[in-house]
């Protein structure tokens, strides 16, 4: 969510400013008119802008003259001060229950999105991740300093996702996944619990601390479980023994680079013209300039797939080409013939 900036700050700066320059330039003129040191000067400024008193019974008829632009100019932007505080104070608390409301609408209308349980390092990970690929998503956490530290663009909710009361307030019933992010494996556990038991098709993915926890997890309804410990220690070891193979497969994912290639998923519907036809006879290596690499099924992945090989209604195909070719690729996998 988006925050407009405060009109009623942007005044205030500019009178404040004002002043300032009132300030500075009422000292050097009762330095230069009365002959008075700096900082009686700088005094005289002060309490005549206050509206306190001046000091016009040691002043000569410049110096009174002079006092009379001050007391004008400075009383007036005094005024225009308090009046712009006012305003400010009133448009921010306005600003935070329209942007309160808007988020709520924003969340009311979320469809097809995922839902980061858990505000810590793992959940601004997930959730930079799904703004790189312009997916929806929705964050919830019930520690109100991580919240205060997050994007002020990022969609979240202040909530304990332990409760099925706040789970529903994000739309699960509509929600595609769910991360359990939490810092703790019991929290993650309640987590999952909750989240299956109000939308048994959701795509759950848990965080575990320890290794015992997974079992845990995917028994109360997790289809994957990922500890971070676990995946840092494989992926170092892998970047000691193969690490161009590392190199590749980062180069391939991350979305942040400017690749003339990328390898991407894509799910073959049924009526789409790739259906039912092999991997030589859909063409998609020459009509698009991809390759797949795999096919996802139910019951496994299909490396290097031979051109033999048929592709069936609900498959994922993992190719690899350029975005344009992919994209072309997505949409005739997903369009009826």
């Amino acid at each position: 969510m988006t925050t407009a900036p405060i009109p009623g700050l942007r005044n205030l700066r500019v009178i404040f400013t004002l002043l300032l320059l009132l300030a500075i330039a009422g000292t050097v003129g009762f330095h230069v008119i009365e002959g008075w040191s700096w900082f009686n000067s700088f005094y005289t400024v002060l309490i005549t802008i206050t509206t306190i008193g001046t000091n016009d019974a040691k002043m000569t008829e410049a110096g009174r003259a002079f006092s009379v632009f001050v007391i004008v100019v400075g009383v007036g932007l005094v005024f225009l001060a308090i009046g712009a505080l006012a305003s400010a104070l009133l448009e921010f608390e306005l600003f935070k229950i329209f942007g309160r409301r808007r988020m709520e609408r924003e969340i009311s209308r979320l469809k097809d999105h995922y839902i980061i349980c858990g505000a810590g390092r793992v959940g601004r990970s997930v959730v930079r991740e799904l703004i790189r690929n312009g997916v929806p998503y929705v964050i919830i956490d019930n520690n109100q300093e991580k919240m205060l530290k997050l994007d002020p663009d990022w969609l979240v909710v202040n909530g304990d996702a332990t409760q099925e009361t706040a789970l529903k307030a994000v739309n699960i019933g509509q929600a595609r996944g769910l991360v359990a992010a939490a810092t703790t494996d019991a929290i993650n556990l309640y987590i999952v619990l909750t989240a299956r038991t109000l939308n048994p098709k959701l795509k759950i993915i848990a965080r575990a601390s320890e290794e015992d926890a997974e079992k845990h997890l995917r028994t109360a309804g997790a289809d994957t479980v990922l500890s971070p410990y676990t995946f840092v220690g494989h992926r170092i070891a892998q970047s000691f023994l193969r690490p161009h193979v590392i190199d590749f497969l980062d180069t391939a994912t991350r979305r942040d680079r400017k690749l003339d290639w990328e390898i991407e998923e894509v799910q073959v519907t049924a009526g789409s013209r790739f259906a039912g036809q092999t991997i030589a006879g859909s063409r998609i290596r020459q009509d698009m300039n991809v390759i797949v690499l795999a096919i996802k099924r139910a019951d496994g992945m299909r490396f290097n797939p031979a051109p033999e090989d048929r592709i069936e209604p609900g498959d994922f195909l993992i190719a690899m080409g350029e975005p344009d070719g992919l994209h072309r690729l997505e949409k005739n996998a997903a369009t009826v013939k």
